[in-house]
């Protein structure tokens, strides 16, 4: 366990599940102080179980408002990173009949891009990831199992596979941290290379 996060917030919205909750305790393994966000407060006090130190519940509405706020903070206290979930669709790939979800996600990621110009001068990095088939409830298809998933990845993405939860919250974790100073309005495709 590396401590780069000791002394930080982190706050991690859709933590309840997920790569929100992978990525808060990522955070909280790595010394952070983390802040839980989302819609349901009984998985959200699942995830601050898991690992109870560092954690604690709250609850937020969308990655504008979210930044919003973010934002107004870390101007006021000398900086931050924030890192938004966008999607490997929308931007970076489109398929059949995910228009509206598609539609939603590049958003997400023109808005992270647009505000990473923006507050870099105020010392707030502001990126995002992209994630694609992550082993979740949201890659699986309707009455699919996990063995079905598995098996349809074998062919449907370059790598042969979904990502896994670590490799995602990982991803998280580079963009926040020190390491990725540089790292400003990126967007981070996590897809085994599904969009390539």
């Amino acid at each position: 366990m590396s401590a780069r996060f000791t002394h930080k917030v982190a706050l991690v919205t859709g933590g309840g599940s997920g790569i929100g909750r992978a990525t808060a305790l990522a955070f909280a393994r790595e010394g952070a102080t983390v802040v839980v966000a989302g819609r349901n407060a009984e998985s959200l006090g699942r995830t601050v179980e898991l690992e109870r130190p560092g954690l604690e519940g709250a609850r937020v509405a969308g990655v504008f408002l979210c930044m919003k706020h973010e934002i107004a903070h870390m101007r006021a206290h000398g900086g931050g990173a924030i890192v938004n979930t966008a999607s490997n669709q929308g931007t970076h790939q489109r398929l059949p009949f995910l228009g509206a979800y598609a539609a939603s996600k590049a958003a997400v990621s023109v808005l992270t891009r647009a505000a990473a110009k923006e507050y870099i001068g105020d010392g707030i990095r502001i990126n995002a990831i992209s994630p694609g088939p992550i082993e979740t409830s949201m890659s699986l298809r309707p009455g699919e199992s996990e063995a079905d998933r598995a098996e349809r990845l074998k062919t449907a993405l370059p790598i042969g596979r979904a990502g896994t939860l670590d490799e995602a919250a990982a991803a998280v974790l580079w963009l926040a941290s020190s390491e990725a100073g540089f790292t400003v309005g990126h967007d981070l495709v996590l897809d085994g290379g599904a969009s390539a």
